[in-house]
């Protein structure tokens, strides 16, 4: 992890100014600026904990940090322990280490047993730009807080990152979600690992959310989630400008546009547009791209050599073949739309359950965007299956939309997300 002083910026210093917010230190804005009111909040962190106060967030306080950031710590059995002493000792709660240790004893703990003690925060931060890093420490800090959940990987992105998928529920009615085909709308990754961990939490806790009943849903239906189709491209959008290797650099220069690359690049580290890349009348595609003079890879709109040239395409398309889906949702932004349809194939019913998710979510339905569409991933899972597939714009504005748009994305989102398991 690289090391963060007075004047660093991106994403990393926005992940620390989080986490000591909520931790109850003051490091100012979350703006992903390492100035003096963020220095002190560390200075201050670090005297709390036993490290060097220089203010500097190096390898020895990343260590501590990143315990925080998984959301939990192991805890070693001591004389005298009860699991309430221990959670009060960690600010957590004797049900969050129960889920955390299945099959513990709680009334006959062995002196010098390990377990997992989950802390009193969420592991989710969504105040924040999403990084391929923080992607999977997130991961691991649900998969340790919560076992139950099952985590996979569909394959590899071009530059070997894994293409992380979430199980939620054991029914047999299947359903796919996915976010982040394109590297600027990587706000759809919150939303949806937000809901990975709401989901979680519930069905731990055998709640509700929104009057649906989790535990039913979990025994009804497997949810599998797709939180990031495209982290190469993801981690070049937020990284922007200082990037950590020269792979980045060389694609960064495919940008002449003459616009910041955050605003513009959709595609892979490759110039593909991954969304433009599936079996699903491509070669219009092509023909559209030709006419715009987009011959070669770009920051978006190019669609690959040919279907399915891309690593990340192959993998969803694979993974899809595996699994007999009911629906699927592709999660985009921007706009607050929800388009269902492709070349007429899609079932009947196909606009009755989006005329569900309209109401749930508050947003228009329509069977395809104004411009002529083609070789998108629900535009190929229609054509492939003749089932329900869906793509949602999310939010309103320019990309990549400010994470300040996230609180009414995900209240906007919760209900389409459960409806989508059940109907």
């Amino acid at each position: 992890m690289e090391t963060l002083t007075l004047g660093s910026r991106g994403p990393n210093v926005k992940l620390v100014q989080s986490l000591l917010n909520k931790i109850g230190y003051n490091p100012g804005a979350v703006d992903g600026i390492f100035g003096a009111q963020t220095r002190q909040a560390v200075i201050a962190f670090q005297g709390n904990n036993r490290l060097t106060p220089d203010g500097i967030v190096g390898p020895a306080t990343w260590k501590v940090f990143d315990r925080l950031l998984l959301g939990h710590d192991t805890y070693t059995i001591k004389s005298g322990d009860t699991l309430y002493s221990i959670a009060s000792k960690f600010y957590t709660t004797v049900s969050a280490i129960l889920t955390a240790n299945p099959g513990i004893a709680p009334n006959n703990l062995a002196v010098g047993q390990r377990i997992v003690v989950p802390y009193g925060i969420d592991i989710v931060f969504t105040d924040i730009d999403y990084t391929y890093d923080i992607l999977e420490r997130q991961i691991s800090g649900l998969k340790a807080r919560y076992p139950f959940i099952e985590v996979s990987s569909i394959g590899n992105s071009s530059m070997g990152k894994n293409l992380y998928c979430i199980k939620l529920g054991d029914g047999p009615n299947e359903v796919t979600y996915n976010a982040a085909h394109h590297a600027n709308e990587w706000i759809t990754t919150t939303l949806l690992m937000k809901f990975i961990e709401n989901f979680s939490k519930a069905y731990a806790n055998k709640e509700n959310i929104r009057g649906y009943n989790v535990p039913n849903i979990w025994s009804r239906s497997s949810i599998y989630i797709i939180p990031m189709v495209n982290p190469d491209g993801v981690d070049l959008v937020n990284y922007w400008p200082n990037y950590p290797n020269e792979e980045y650099e060389q694609a960064a220069r495919l940008n002449t546009t003459g616009l910041p690359l955050p605003r513009v690049w959709k595609a892979n580290i490759r110039g593909t547009d991954l969304n433009l890349n599936y079996p699903a009348l491509w070669e219009k595609e092509k023909e559209l791209e030709i006419k715009q003079g987009i011959t070669g890879p770009a920051p978006r709109d190019y669609g690959g050599p040919y279907p399915l040239s891309e690593p990340e395409s192959i993998a969803m398309a694979s993974f899809t073949r595996q699994h007999n889906f009911r629906l699927v949702i592709a999660y985009h932004t921007q706009g607050e739309v929800i388009f269902y349809q492709f070349q007429n194939l899609a079932p009947p019913e196909a606009l009755t359950i989006g005329r569900m998710l309209s109401r749930a979510s508050g947003y228009p339905i329509s069977e395809n965007p104004g411009e002529a569409a083609y070789a998108g991933y629900k535009d190929w899972f229609i054509q492939e299956y003749r089932r329900p597939g869906y793509t949602i714009e999310v939010g309103r504005g320019v990309n990549p939309l400010p994470i300040s748009q996230f609180p009414t994305i995900y209240n906007q989102n919760e209900e389409v997300l459960l409806l989508g398991a059940v109907v």
